[in-house]
């Protein structure tokens, strides 16, 4: 019989303790490492007991460091069950967690040190293998040394995981007090690209809205599931469905590292066909990734058909991908339903709207002109653009809106604007503005979209927009263009923005594309790939192309999350960054 649930304003950290009483044995947390590049995985896991009594051992050392609550603290772990343990055992403490990442992840330590600025830590939370290496990272950037604690070998971690003595840490013994639904759970940086990261304040009653409304949108039955990750845990959606949702739901949660997974795409396909009710998530990228980079006999040895949920969002959702990797892995037993084309952001938590998990993703042809006046009108032309629906919302509202802020009818494109119990408080330090809505409530997404029968496609973000002579044109749609035209280009490694022109006579497109590894175009083949492209961007989207550029892996910008940076693109493509123009 299951067992009872807690209510459903019960917040994070009594769930945790309820399922600590209640499943102490029961499987909750496991992370997969691959230390070789062979390896079929190790596995360490934690019971729900072990988890909270974790949890709890990081809740009494961060008081022992000194942090009271409302103060912030950084975790700055690798990815695994200790950064988990950090996370809830901040929420415990009424710490707020400010989830991040550590100086060892390459390109990211003007990011990281921006972020620590804002957030004034009053402590640091990492392993002993890296704890040096914050501390030299802190005077490097003259940061303020405040302490930096290891929280991998706390008393608790001496005793084996599921051996520890119910009396050890009671279930109902809460550290420090209980957080209220409107404090502050923790600092949800956003991306950022060239301007410094803003941490959208979640409270505890925003993260445990969102998870319920994950649950029932991706979860058929809590009792038969389990979330497979690599996505980081600094990333909103990877922290809310490998952690909130799990801890909310009673359902297990299996990790593992986004380096295995880059390494490796077929290590994280064989864990989702090794459970049941398998839900994951990852970024459009990473389908198409992993259908380049697994070999196609691989499908004969996978089994998915117990892959309930894959969810595609964080970046458009692109129709070709959804196509090649069906074809890839449906011979594996994957189902078409189980591809879940999904819309979220940080402000909102993360979850907003998902497609139906009963019937397989939904497209919608647009004709290309009514879209670039902003309306959504079903075309038949095999030149049309194809935009990928991704559904209703769930415990929320959903309204598309003008300039004016005035409310559209269906099938037209304006700014996406939500409202709900999972939108965040605001900005952390950031005085208030019209982003979070005032006294309605509407909060603005800054993205772009278009009602239709209820679902929503998006079409782009608003800053990304590009207006030529009056008609709007999508980055992502002429990016799909090039990449469809060049095959030397990375799929989704390119960038499109508008530059003045050099008669100020209004912008001009330029497109900054990394070429494949295999690869290294000569100037006659650069030359020729940009005649293709300055012909295709023209038939395809009435645009004049400026400039091509063609550029080395690694070498267009990306944010923390891994999605290209097309403002940091152009300030660097202005500046002369990526060569003589």
């Amino acid at each position: 019989m299951p067992s009872a649930r807690p209510a459903p304003q019960a917040l994070l950290t009594d769930h945790l303790r309820h399922w600590a009483r209640h499943r102490p044995q029961q499987r909750a947390l496991t992370h997969v490492d691959f230390p070789a590049p062979d390896s079929p995985g190790a596995h360490r896991t934690l019971g729900w007991r072990a988890l909270d009594a974790r949890a709890r051992a990081v809740a009494d050392r961060l008081a022992t460091a000194g942090a009271s609550p409302g103060d912030r603290a950084a975790l700055l772990l690798p990815q695994g069950l200790d950064y988990v343990a950090a996370f809830l055992g901040c929420l415990y403490a009424r710490v707020i967690a400010v989830p991040l990442f550590g100086p060892q992840l390459p390109g990211h330590e003007g990011r990281l040190a921006a972020v620590l600025a804002d957030c004034e830590p009053a402590c640091l939370l990492s392993d002993t293998a890296t704890a040096d290496s914050v501390r030299d990272f802190l005077r490097d950037y003259g940061l303020p040394e405040s302490p930096v604690v290891p929280v991998d070998r706390l008393p608790v971690d001496r005793t084996p995981a599921d051996e520890l003595p119910i009396d050890r840490t009671p279930a109902d013994r809460t550290p420090a007090g209980s957080p209220g639904p409107d404090d502050i759970a923790y600092l949800q940086y956003t991306s950022g690209s060239t301007r410094t990261p803003a941490g959208v304040m979640i409270s505890h009653a925003n993260v445990v809205a969102n998870a319920h409304q994950a649950i029932e949108a991706f979860v058929a039955d809590p009792e038969a599931a389990t979330t497979v990750g690599w996505l980081p845990l600094y990333h909103d959606m990877g922290l809310v469905l490998s952690i909130a949702a799990p801890v909310v739901g009673g359902f297990p949660s299996v990790l593992m590292d986004p380096v295995a997974f880059l390494e490796d795409p077929s290590r994280w396909l064989r864990l989702l066909g090794s459970y049941d009710g398998t839900i994951s998530a990852a970024p459009n990228f990473a389908y198409d990734y992993s259908v380049a980079r697994t070999d196609p006999a691989l499908a004969e040895e996978l089994t998915l058909d117990r892959v309930r949920v894959l969810i595609n969002g964080s970046e458009p959702v692109r129709p070709g991908t959804m196509e090649r990797f069906q074809t890839a892995f449906g011979p594996a037993g994957l189902a078409p339903v189980a591809q879940c084309p999904a819309y979220g952001l940080a402000e909102a938590t993360v979850f907003v709207t998902a497609d139906s998990r009963t019937v397989p993703p939904a497209t919608v042809p647009c004709d290309a002109d009514a879209l670039a006046n902003g309306r959504v009108e079903e075309s038949s032309d095999p030149a049309a653009t194809v935009l990928v629906s991704c559904g209703a919302p769930v415990g929320q509202e959903v309204r598309i809106t003008g300039p004016d802020g005035s409310e559209l009818p269906e099938g037209h494109v304006g700014e996406i604007r939500l409202r709900g119990p999972n939108i965040g408080l605001g900005y952390w330090k950031r005085d208030a503005d019209d982003t979070f809505g005032g006294p309605e409530g509407w909060l603005s997404t800054g993205d772009l979209g278009a009602l239709r029968d209820g679902r929503l496609l998006v079409t782009g973000r608003l800053k990304d927009l590009l207006v030529v002579d009056g008609r709007n044109h999508y980055p992502q749609d002429v990016e799909e263009t090039v990449q469809t035209v060049l095959p030397m280009v990375r799929r989704d490694r390119l960038a499109a923005f508008g530059v003045p022109r050099p008669d100020d006579a209004g912008e001009e497109l330029v497109v900054v594309a990394e070429h494949r590894r295999d690869t290294a175009p000569t100037l006659r083949e650069r030359r020729e790939a940009e005649a293709s492209v300055r012909s295709a961007v023209s038939a395809r989207h009435g645009l004049r192309l400026g400039a091509l550029v063609l550029v080395p892996p690694g070498a267009v910008p990306r944010t923390s999350s891994g999605k290209v940076a097309r403002a940091a693109s152009r300030a660097r493509f202005l500046d002369g960054g990526f060569g003589p123009r």
